[in-house]
């Protein structure tokens, strides 16, 4: 988030703050690390807590993180003009050299 000042909970193009793509740091390597930090944390707490029932929702969470994903990209790329150009550079949304 200090790298990305435009993260948010909503997904909408900022223009009142400049909105632009943001390409440095974790961005260099993935489009959405906010999401890869935020999926692992879930599963790996239920993995310390020892709870398997805690893993089911965790891992629910990070299914529906990659839907986000997805329907985020068509936004950005639909609303934010650089954005089609940082996609088709850096390929992948989520695992780097996975997806």
């Amino acid at each position: 988030m200090r790298t990305n000042t435009f993260f948010s909970s909503v997904v909408r193009i900022q223009t009142e703050r400049g909105h632009h793509v943001v390409i440095d740091g974790p961005y260099a390597y993935l489009r959405h690390p906010g999401y890869v930090s935020m999926g692992t944390m879930g599963v790996a707490t239920a993995l310390l807590l020892g709870s398997w029932w805690a893993l089911i929702p965790s891992v629910v969470q990070a299914l529906l993180m990659v839907v986000r994903t997805a329907l985020e990209g068509q936004t950005l790329q639909a609303e934010l003009p650089a954005y089609r150009d940082y996609a088709s550079r850096e390929r992948y949304r989520l695992l780097r050299g996975v997806w």
